[in-house]
C-alpha cells in the first residue's frame, strides 16, 4: 500500500487503533507524572508507580509493533535513514509527502523514545532498589532530561506537520482518524485489547496505592533491626 498521496484532499479513515491510542496518552501521562514528581519525597510512590507503568507500556507498544493493526506494526513507519531525509527535505521544500500513519521523522522519534523510556525505567529502578550507588541518581536524571527532550521536539514536530498538512495529529491520536488515499483500508478499533490494558494499568496503580507503605516499613523494620 503507497502511504503517500497528493492532490485533493482525501477522505478520512480510522488508522489508529484504540490500543494505540491508549497507550500514547497513558505514557504521556505517565512520563509527565513521573517527571514532575521526581524531586519530591512525599510523592515518591506515585513517581515509582509511573515509572514501572513506563515500562510495561513500552513492552506492551513493542508487542503491539509486531501483532497490532496495520499501521500500528513498526514494519509499517520503521524507515532507514535516506527515507527520513527525503522526508525532511520535502517538509523543507514546502512539498511534504504525507504519510497515512507515522511519517519518517515521527518513526524516529517514537523509536528513541521507546528505547530512552526503557533506559530511565531500568535506572530508577536500580536506584529504588539501591543495587546501584548514589552516581546512578545522577545517571537516571541525565535520561530523564534527555527523555524530555525528544518530547519536546517530538511535540514541536507535530506542531509543524499539522500546519503543513493542515491536519490535526494530535487530534487524529484522540479519534484515530486522518486523510487517507482513495481504497487505504481503515483499521479495526480492537476494543478488547484496549479495555485490557487499561484495566490492567488501573489494576496496578490501585494495587500500588494499596501497598504504598509497605516499602517504607520493610526499610523501616531493616534499620530497626541492624541497630
Amino acid at each position: 500500500m503507497n502511504d503517500i498521496y497528493s492532490g485533493a484532499t482525501p477522505p478520512q479513515i480510522r488508522v489508529w487503533d484504540l490500543p494505540v491510542r491508549i497507550f500514547h496518552w497513558l505514557m504521556a501521562f505517565s512520563f509527565a507524572g513521573a517527571y514532575l514528581t521526581a524531586e519530591a519525597d512525599n510523592w515518591r510512590q506515585v513517581h515509582v508507580t509511573l515509572g514501572y507503568t513506563m515500562a510495561a507500556l513500552v513492552c506492551f507498544r513493542i508487542l503491539w509493533g509486531f501483532f497490532g493493526t496495520y499501521y500500528a506494526r513498526f514494519a509499517s513507519f520503521v524507515r532507514g535513514p535516506k527515507a527520513t531525509l527525503s522526508y525532511l527535505r520535502s517538509m523543507l521544500h514546502g512539498r511534504p509527502q504525507h504519510f497515512i500513519g507515522h511519517n519518517p521523522a515521527g518513526a524516529v522519534a517514537i523509536v528513541l523514545m521507546l528505547g530512552i523510556a526503557m533506559a530511565l525505567a531500568g535506572s530508577g529502578w536500580l536506584l529504588y532498589t539501591e543495587r546501584a550507588g548514589e552516581w546512578m541518581e545522577d545517571v537516571h536524571e541525565l535520561i530523564a532530561n534527555l527523555m524530555l527532550a525528544v518530547v519536546l521536539v517530538h511535540i514541536a514536530g507535530v506542531l509543524v506537520a499539522s500546519f503543513i498538512h493542515r491536519e490535526n495529529l494530535a487530534k487524529s491520536m484522540l479519534t484515530g482518524c486522518k486523510h487517507a488515499a482513495t481504497g487505504a483500508k481503515a483499521q479495526g478499533l480492537r476494543t478488547g485489547t484496549a479495555l485490557l490494558l487499561l484495566l490492567a494499568v488501573l489494576a496496578f496503580w490501585w494495587w500500588q496505592g494499596s501497598h504504598a507503605d509497605a516499602p517504607a516499613a520493610s526499610r523501616e523494620a531493616a534499620e530497626h533491626t541492624r541497630s
